[in-house]
């Protein structure tokens, strides 16, 4: 591992340099850690701080999940799922900043999750709300790289566009790692389980996810759809190509792709609406 890279690994997995955790989730870890806790009792934990609950409530209401219903914590585990809930404190902060600083990459990860649900959905797959979390959480090393490495960011944002080359290949270039790299990183040091870290890891490389390639395969697909519907801003300049081993892991073929496509332009006038909504608050 290059100087650089262990460098912004060693700032990435030191959580106290990023923005500020909710104290709640070393609670909410130990209790989900431990097989006696009940559902309730998680759910108090996350109550108490009512900016946080807020937040996740309003993420649990997004098009990317789509119960609408959602009105308590523990209505919220239920429905989503305690690795969900913890995704989402987790990312509370982050995504505040997203929201101020970083609109089109906001728009753009909640389309991701709302679409990478989607098909989930239409290829009958199981964990939904798992993979809709994975999708709206692909881009976090985008922002993390934003926070940190800011500099750095102007010069990987025109590398894009004076070489006309990827995102991740202009992070490479200029900080020896890319966004998804960061965002697996990320993801370890919050000690989310696999099946959350491996899609955020290997989004642009479906080839490396092991263990949860199907996932993997899901967001890769989403974030491609996104990208080629030009909804929000990734970052990127063009869109990137379908990756063949996704398109046969999920066994896709041109008549469900069209479906998607269609799909997919329906429920982004609800994410567009939502954001909106949040904006507005």
């Amino acid at each position: 591992m290059t100087d650089k890279r262990s460098k912004l690994r060693r700032i990435i997995m030191d959580t106290r340099t990023l923005p500020t955790l909710p104290s709640v989730i070393n609670k909410l870890n130990s209790l989900s850690d431990n097989e006696k806790s009940s559902i309730q009792e998680m759910a108090k934990i996350v109550s108490s701080d009512q900016v946080l609950s807020a937040r996740i409530l309003r993420l649990a209401n997004s098009p990317s999940y789509g119960f609408y219903r959602v009105s308590t914590i523990s209505n919220a585990m239920i429905l989503l799922g305690v690795n969900v809930v913890k995704s989402l404190a987790l990312s509370s902060s982050i995504f505040a900043i997203m929201e101020k600083d970083s609109i089109g990459l906001w728009e753009h990860s909640l389309a991701v999750g709302t679409v990478a649900n989607l098909i989930a959905r239409k290829l009958g797959l199981p964990e939904c709300e798992e993979i809709a979390t994975a999708g709206l959480l692909h881009d976090i090393g985008k922002v993390i790289i934003s926070i940190k490495c800011s500099e750095a960011e102007k010069d990987i944002i025109r590398l894009v566009h004076e070489k006309r080359i990827y995102t991740m290949e202009a992070e490479r270039e200029t900080i020896d790692t890319d966004h998804a790299e960061v965002g697996g990183w990320l993801s370890k040091s919050w000690f989310l389980p696999d099946k959350l870290s491996e899609p955020i890891a290997f989004h642009h490389d479906v080839a490396g996810s092991v263990n949860h390639r199907i996932k993997t395969a899901v967001v890769h697909i989403a974030d491609v759809l996104i990208c080629a519907g030009g909804f929000g801003n990734s970052g990127e300049t063009f869109v990137p190509p379908v990756q063949k081993i996704a398109w046969d892991t999920l066994k896709l073929n041109e008549q469900i792709l069209a479906e998607l496509v269609d799909e997919t332009e329906d429920k982004l006038v609800e994410v567009k609406n939502f954001c909106l909504e949040m904006m507005g608050d």
